[in-house]
């Protein structure tokens, strides 16, 4: 990562001096755009008038002693899976016209443009947001900044793409079975799929209970300080959870020395690149001499895929089903199995994997009486080949046999972080994932902040 990057943080510090204005910082945002986003894709929409509007309003409010919070003026971007009103939300889909009002602001954008962050545009997602890759018929290819030539990952790779290549400080991504935290360990950005409901969502999303949306940053502060933005709530999500009482971003401070962390660096049953395993291994080493108490063991559960599989498929079918006749034509291909696969599924097939949620849910909650955390890979893998649902060669056919950390800790709901643990020798960002209890966001913020002290990554 380019060590002249500033974070968020740094930015409203500048702004406060006036060293630097909100303008500045749009306008070279902008440029990094101008320069970046041919190779990269991860925006499908920018729109520099609307961003630069919302600087000079940041601006004046700086000048006038009067910012609206701490991220007053900060460029940033929103997945194209969250209502933003004016702009077209087809979530990367050839099935959904962009010719109709927008004219709602989802509880995301809403809360984003009332704590004054300049939204510069929506980053690309594939299809629905159905798999842990970012490409679609109608965006093409999202690529890594890091590699061009590897994947962003998905299915939030275009704000990861966005973050780590310096094109806005911030970005919101979406999170169903890895999605904000499977791009920011490819592309060595901070992503954190908190508590399911701690981030009001509307509309409801067909995957229900898997679906999360997540803030991604370069540092582990600038994640606190958006989770406090969207972490507001919103009547229009019934499944929300009430205000957090107390600040995330005094929350990164807590001292989380003599702490209890499980280390699983396969689950009991994935098998992990070795240098994937050995770079995590170190990080997790840093962490215990920083004084987190370490113990390796795993969880105790056999792989979730198959209910994951069900749920899934489920709510993308559901959905699916409600685009206009002779959509499967343009479909990404990958998506009309999913789509087939939903449709066989009966009721009591849904329940029982609902019932298989709850029990792991419940095994997890009996975990973390005696562990304070779960550390394990992000991903099992550094990331591959652009344009491809799985690595060329590797045997698999689905895009969740590759990414076997991530998924079980949606159907579980709890609050997962993922955080820069070093590079391979090609250079590729590996991440190290942080599992907390439900309702825990801050103690994983926190945990997360000791590991981002004792290995710093920004200058890596």
């Amino acid at each position: 990562m380019n060590d002249r990057m500033l974070t968020a943080s740094e930015l409203v510090a500048a702004y406060s001096t006036g060293e630097l204005s909100p303008i500045e910082a749009t306008q070279n945002a902008l440029q990094v755009i101008e320069a970046r986003d041919g190779e990269c894709n991860a925006y499908c929409l920018v729109d520099a008038d609307r961003a630069l509007e919302q600087a000079k309003a940041s601006e004046i409010r700086w000048r006038d002693g009067n910012p609206i919070g701490w991220l007053d003026g900060v460029p940033s971007s929103i997945k194209d899976m969250f209502l933003t009103q004016g702009w077209p939300t087809v979530r990367g889909s050839k099935s959904i016209s962009p010719d109709q009002p927008w004219d709602v602001d989802s509880p995301v954008a809403a809360r984003m443009r009332e704590a004054g962050l300049v939204v510069l545009g929506k980053t690309t997602t594939p299809e629905i947001a159905w798999k842990g890759v970012t490409d679609s018929p109608l965006c093409g290819i999202t690529r890594n900044p890091v590699d061009p030539a590897k994947t962003a990952g998905g299915s939030s790779g275009g704000s990861a793409a966005a973050v780590a290549a310096g094109m806005g400080e911030l970005s919101v991504g979406t999170d169903g079975g890895g999605s904000v935290r499977i791009p920011a360990s490819f592309c060595g950005i901070v992503g954190l799929k908190p508590t399911h409901g701690r981030i009001p969502l509307y509309p409801a999303s067909p995957f229900g209970p898997l679906s999360h949306a997540g803030p991604m940053a370069r540092s582990v502060d600038d994640t606190a300080l958006l989770l406090d933005v969207l972490s507001m709530p919103d009547h229009r999500d019934p499944t929300a959870l009430a205000p957090p009482v107390a600040s995330f971003r005094e929350a990164v401070r807590r001292d989380v020395r003599g702490l209890i962390a499980a280390f699983s660096p396969t689950l009991g049953y994935v098998d992990v690149d070795p240098e994937v395993a050995a770079i995590v291994a170190d990080a997790v080493r840093a962490l215990g001499d920083a004084g987190l108490h370490i113990e390796e063991t795993d969880p105790g559960f056999a792989d979730p895929k198959p209910a994951f599989d069900i749920l899934w498929s489920s709510g993308a079918a559901k959905l699916l089903d409600t685009f206009p006749p002779g959509s499967e034509a343009h479909t990404d291909p990958g998506l009309r199995k999913v789509w087939e696969l939903g449709k066989t599924w009966s009721a009591s097939d849904y329940l029982d994997a609902t019932a298989e949620r709850a029990a792991l849910g419940i095994r997890m909650g009996e975990f973390h009486t005696r562990y304070d955390v779960l550390i394990t890979p992000t991903v099992p893998i550094p990331a591959f080949e652009a344009g491809h649902d799985v690595p060329p060669g590797s045997g698999l056919s689905e895009w969740p046999e590759w990414t076997p950390f991530t998924y079980p800790f949606n159907m579980t709901q709890q609050p997962a972080i993922s955080v820069p643990a070093g590079r391979t020798s090609a250079g590729l960002p590996v991440g190290l994932q942080i599992v907390g209890p439900r309702h825990s966001d801050d103690l994983v913020l926190a945990v997360a902040k000791l590991l981002e002290e004792v290995r710093p990554w920004a200058s890596a």
